[in-house]
């Protein structure tokens, strides 16, 4: 997956090329991977648990307590919990955030959410406007005092403090604001206790109130974002609070170190009554950060990493070894989950762009693709499954699957249809990124198949999604005709899929989303009917099916593939739960041995 990946409504919010200034921003890691393929602690034996054991079980499952566990990643945003935008990070985060609901740990169920410092999944009365919570009784920071209500909405408090605390998720400010008298952050707050978000209301300890500007179903899985976790405001030293965390759950960061890397250590105020989620089997957990695809690999093989949380899966190069067994340990391939990742790669054809304003124009492109090339393009079946819906594989309820193949004559007709019979030319933007230029210039070669001839224009890949192919006008005025993008969500749900893709309402002039700049009344009516079927499930996973197919037909976005991960258990790893929402093993269960 390239680095240059997309996520969620915020767009070049989202992207995951960001680096801010942290003190684990790099963290270079020294002998990480300087052990012999029969590495990890001797007399340890390898259980693999077979092929996909982690989907819908439980890789190596283990009681056992003890012992450090061996996380290796790559690059680490913020160790702030409302300043990452990285779902390896927000994995471990789950160490030492609580928030009022969480993903569940539930082997095959890691998609949904449950409780954690709330009591319930949340009320609403209104359809989701309103939305109440009730804390739990029992639930303390590392510093002894309990969490309040007043804690949760200081900590959301802190993602409008834009001059601030910048790169996280930004979901409650533009559900929550007030464009006529917006909210600042509690650092230009001046009410006495800094919480004077009128959004918010906490009219005691355990309980929260949520008003939001228009209805949004998919609440809960907002306040499944680490972002919206509690901050005590007493401790919270603004740009600088990634330094030293303070924890609300099993586990405590205690130091950070260019060399050693990210400690975390039992936090003693956690009270496991209080947690249905975490088992907090390890005594520590060591994260070996800044660490390369290749490298992670190699400490997963030797022996001397546990779990890779970066979210990426192992890298084409090492995919090879996994047939390998070594001195009849059990082979490699018994301890690969593979698993879709709901990053799809896709074409946006901006329709403020000529010749691609025109529908025919478009449908001509979409009648020349072949996504066979493409996915070998991208290295075969095993990194990549084809896809012609805008909808992630693993979410139930979509539209039916179709896997055309090109149709050049049809192609032509559509050209014909849009006064370019010879074909026209356009720019195809792509961030700089290898395996999406490789692509670009395959998608290139198909369209030259029938006169359409394509400038493969690579873009520095920080900038791409925030402002070169983030502003819908920077998009018109250079031509980009084609935008080859990946995209996935925030959170597991069609809407926050579909949404920053389609929905006309939410083009905006920097950090775009919507990169076709579709702006078509029909489908903004197929989401509002969508949201409005949120009480009935069924109902409204087929309403969103209809805005899936609906946008598809517009022309306005071809989908090419949806990314394959294949995640590699270390020998050690117990309790190995596919988190799907992170593409990762799950650290809030995850033990050794």
């Amino acid at each position: 997956m390239d680095s240059t990946q997309s996520r969620g409504p915020a767009g070049a919010r989202g992207t995951r090329g960001r680096v801010l200034g942290i003190a684990v921003a790099v963290l270079t890691v020294v002998g990480a991977t300087g052990c012999s393929s029969g590495g990890g602690d001797p007399g340890v034996p390898v259980q693999g648990g077979g092929p996909d054991a982690g989907l819908t079980g439980t890789r190596a499952p283990s009681d056992t307590a003890g012992g450090t566990l061996r996380v290796v990643t790559g690059e680490v945003d913020s160790l702030d919990p409302q300043r990452s935008y990285l779902p390896g990070v927000w994995n471990l985060m789950r160490l030492y955030t609580r928030t009022l609901v969480t993903y569940s740990t539930e082997p095959g169920a890691t998609d949904q959410l449950v409780a954690d410092l709330a009591t319930d999944l949340g009320s609403t009365p209104d359809g989701g406007a309103t939305w109440t919570f009730t804390l739990r009784e029992g639930a303390r920071f590392e510093t002894g005092r309990p969490i309040t209500s007043r804690d949760v909405k200081y900590g959301i408090e802190r993602s409008f403090a834009s001059d601030v605390v910048v790169g996280g998720p930004t979901h409650v400010v533009e559900l929550l604001d007030d464009p006529a008298n917006p909210y600042a952050g509690p650092y230009q707050d001046e009410a006495p206790d800094r919480l004077g978000l009128a959004a918010i209301e906490t009219p005691d300890d355990r309980t929260i109130t949520f008003r939001l500007r228009t209805p949004q179903p998919d609440f809960p899985y907002v306040m499944a974002l680490p972002s919206s976790s509690p901050v005590p405001a007493e401790n919270d030293t603004a740009g600088d609070y990634g330094r030293d965390p303070v924890s609300s759950g099993p586990y405590a960061v205690s130091s950070v170190d260019p060399v050693t890397g990210i400690v975390l250590d039992r936090n003693p105020q956690w009270d496991p009554a209080t947690d249905d989620v975490r088992t907090a089997l390890p005594d520590q957990v060591v994260v070996r950060t800044g660490m390369t695809g290749v490298e992670r690999d190699q400490a997963l093989l030797a022996g001397s990493a546990d779990v890779d949380v970066s979210g990426t899966g192992v890298q084409a190069a090492t995919t090879a070894r996994l047939a390998e067994g070594a001195g009849g340990e059990v082979p490699v391939t018994e301890r690969v989950d593979e698993v879709t990742s709901g990053v799809v790669r896709l074409l946006a054809l901006p329709t403020n762009v000529a010749p691609l304003d025109n529908a025919a124009c478009r449908a001509a492109v979409a009648a020349a693709i072949d996504r066979r090339a493409v996915q070998e393009t991208l290295g075969g079946a095993v990194n990549a499954v084809r896809t012609s819906q805008l909808w992630p594989r693993a979410l139930d309820g979509g539209p039916d699957e179709g896997d055309p193949e090109p149709d050049l004559a049809a192609a032509r007709e559509s050209l014909a249809a849009c006064g370019q019979p010879d074909g026209f030319r356009t720019v195809l933007a792509v961030p700089d990124a290898a395996s999406s230029v490789a692509v670009a210039e395959e998608i290139a070669g198909q369209l030259g198949e029938i006169g359409i001839e394509v400038e493969v224009r690579p873009l520095a890949a920080p900038g791409f999604y925030a402002t070169d192919v983030g502003n819908p006008d920077n998009v018109a005025a250079n031509g980009f005709g084609i935008v080859l993008a990946t995209w996935t969500a925030d959170f597991p749900t069609p809407g926050s899929f579909l949404v920053p893709l389609v929905d006309g309402r939410s083009i905006s002039p920097v950090g775009n989303t919507n990169f076709a700049r579709l702006a078509d009344p029909a489908v903004n009516d197929l989401i509002d009917a969508a949201r409005g079927a949120a009480a009935d499930p069924a109902a409204a996973r087929s309403a969103w099916g209809e805005v899936a197919t609906a946008a598809t037909a517009a022309g306005a976005y071809v989908p090419l593939t949806e990314t394959r991960a294949q995640l590699l258990a270390g020998q050690r790893l117990r309790n190995g739960v596919v988190m799907s929402a992170y593409t990762s093993y799950d650290l809030a269960t995850a033990g050794v041995r």
